[in-house]
């Protein structure tokens, strides 16, 4: 799990604590539902439940595609009359929804087998199909590929689709990009219509990266422009991810475009960007971006010269993530020169999540200030095994 992942999830769970899932961002949805599907995936189904069930209450833009996954879920563990309510409700509240063609599909197969235990092992023979599909795609393409086309198309299940589009995008075949792009478009289901934009962007070539383009500019889900803007940084399209940071409206996708920037390592383009953005929020990410990225020196440089308070924090709390050996010594200038409290005792943070037991010790011998010496000593109590501050402790105590 990447750490944006595992914050996303660490606010997923605490909103459920509070009550207050309807708070739910659209990247906190995304993680919540990613996360259930990966649990379907391990047929791991009660604990996917758990989490689908948040999305339902939540009402949050993939109710739809929830409730379906619900419903595949309870019918996985034998609960056949749960996962027709499910199914029920489903289509009862989401008349337009692309989920459903496959929540019928569903609902035939799971009244078929009302009154038998479903085993998380019962797609054997689409696993079969599956191979075999593998195969004929590697000696015979030509014949493989309109079969993948009858299966997308068909009521063959939302996973056995996934595994078949995944098939095709093993081709080179012009065809099977045709296909791939035709999902990319929205010819199916939400979750396909991701899959696909993920696989032009590991496929790469200019052709792949212009229809992605044109999906972004054509739909109107976050979720699509998000994958997009996401598999612009697989396929190293850096042009077309500035130019989005610079002109999206969207302060939540600007910021999405800011971060696969700095993962790319795009300094001189995020330098600029910083220039020119308006928005603080976006600016925050900036400034985590430069620290994905390595910027050290500019994040140095605004740490010690931004105008906003909060701005200029999160630039020293940025550069703490960071190294040690590589900006130990800029935190203790900034500490020593900056005159705001608030700015040295963010600095004292920094230095303690990187562990810099030398510097905390080095300027609690130096500060005259009361307050500021026992922040010092507070952080260094709670630092493990690190001689030099065990020994400046011991001082304390004699």
């Amino acid at each position: 799990m990447t750490i944006r992942r595992f914050l996303a999830a660490l606010c997923v769970a605490l909103l459920a604590v509070s009550g207050t899932a309807r708070a739910f961002t659209d990247e906190q949805t995304d993680d919540l539902y990613d996360r259930a599907r990966d649990a379907i995936e391990q047929s791991r189904y009660d604990r996917a439940l758990r989490d689908l069930d948040r999305l339902i209450a939540a009402h949050t833009a993939r109710t739809d595609a929830a409730l379906y996954w619900k419903a595949y879920s309870l019918a996985k563990l034998g609960q056949q009359a749960d996962a027709l309510t499910a199914l029920a409700d489903l289509q009862q509240r989401f008349k337009d929804s692309r989920w459903l063609k496959d929540a019928k599909a569903l609902e035939v197969e799971v009244r078929q087998s009302a009154g038998q235990t479903v085993s998380p092992d019962a797609q054997a023979d689409e696993e079969t199909k599956l191979m075999a599909l593998r195969g004929l795609m590697t000696s015979d393409p030509e014949r493989a590929i309109p079969i993948v086309e009858q299966m997308l198309a068909g009521t063959a299940s939302p996973k056995v689709k996934d595994r078949a589009l995944f098939v095709l995008s093993q081709s080179n075949s012009a065809r099977a990009r045709d296909v791939i792009a035709g999902v990319a478009k929205g010819a199916a289901n939400p979750d396909l219509q991701l899959r696909a934009i993920r696989y032009l962007g590991v496929m790469g070539g200019e052709p792949n990266r212009q229809l992605l383009a044109d999906v972004y500019r054509s739909s109107t889900d976050p979720a699509v422009k998000r994958s997009i803007i996401r598999s612009f940084m697989v396929s190293g399209d850096k042009t077309r991810l500035l130019g989005l940071a610079k002109s999206e409206t969207n302060a939540d996708l600007r910021g999405e475009a800011v971060q696969q920037l700095g993962v790319m390592g795009a300094h001189a383009e995020l330098a600029e960007l910083y220039q020119s953005e308006t928005s603080v929020e976006v600016k925050k990410r900036i400034l985590q971006a430069m620290f994905v990225g390595g910027s050290a020196d500019k994040l140095l440089d605004l740490a010690k010269n931004e105008k906003d308070p909060q701005l200029r924090k999160t630039a020293v709390r940025n550069l703490g993530l960071m190294s040690a050996s590589k900006t130990g010594d800029a935190l203790k200038s900034i500490y020593q020169s900056d005159a705001s409290a608030d700015i040295r005792r963010e600095v004292i943070n920094a230095l303690f999540l990187q562990g810099n037991g030398h510097v905390l010790v080095e300027l609690a011998r130096a500060e005259k200030d009361p307050q500021l010496k026992r922040d010092l000593v507070s952080k260094m109590s709670l630092m493990p095994k690190n001689k030099e501050v065990g020994d400046y402790l011991m001082e304390l105590l004699k």
